[in-house]
């Protein structure tokens, strides 16, 4: 199962941006031992490619309780990060300093998702 994205997926997330700033979704299962990997991943993440990016930590948490969901469909973790735009996660996932540390990430996961997220239009009313 695929924890990180691709060159096609992220040639299409470019492709597809709507413009402004992006907020990605990460929804994180974590293989045994993995916790330790994926916080020395975040750690260089804050400190270095997220300020260099502009990108932002809008929330890190544990999983709890799933209210609706099938089995297996509950995860570890779940982070939610802005970037300015689709271009500027681009630039840091291919950043060579990045790329020294992803495995990290790749280490520490057994399943995750990362999905772009746009916001809703305000209605009229």
């Amino acid at each position: 199962m695929a924890v990180d994205p691709r060159g096609a997926d992220l040639k299409r997330f470019v492709d597809e941006d709507p413009g402004g700033p992006v907020v990605m979704l990460n929804l994180l299962r974590f293989r045994d031992g993995g916790r330790d990997s994926y916080a020395a991943y975040a750690a260089e993440l804050d400190a270095t490619y997220l300020p260099r990016y502009g990108g932002k930590v809008l929330y890190a948490g544990e999983g709890s309780t799933a209210l609706v969901a099938e089995d297996g469909q509950s995860w570890d973790a779940v982070l939610i990060v802005r970037y300015p735009s689709r271009e500027a996660f681009s630039q840091m996932v291919a950043d060579p300093g990045y790329q020294r540390v992803t495995h990290l990430r790749t280490e520490a996961l057994s399943e995750a998702v990362l999905q772009a997220t746009t916001p809703w239009k305000p209605t009229a009313g």
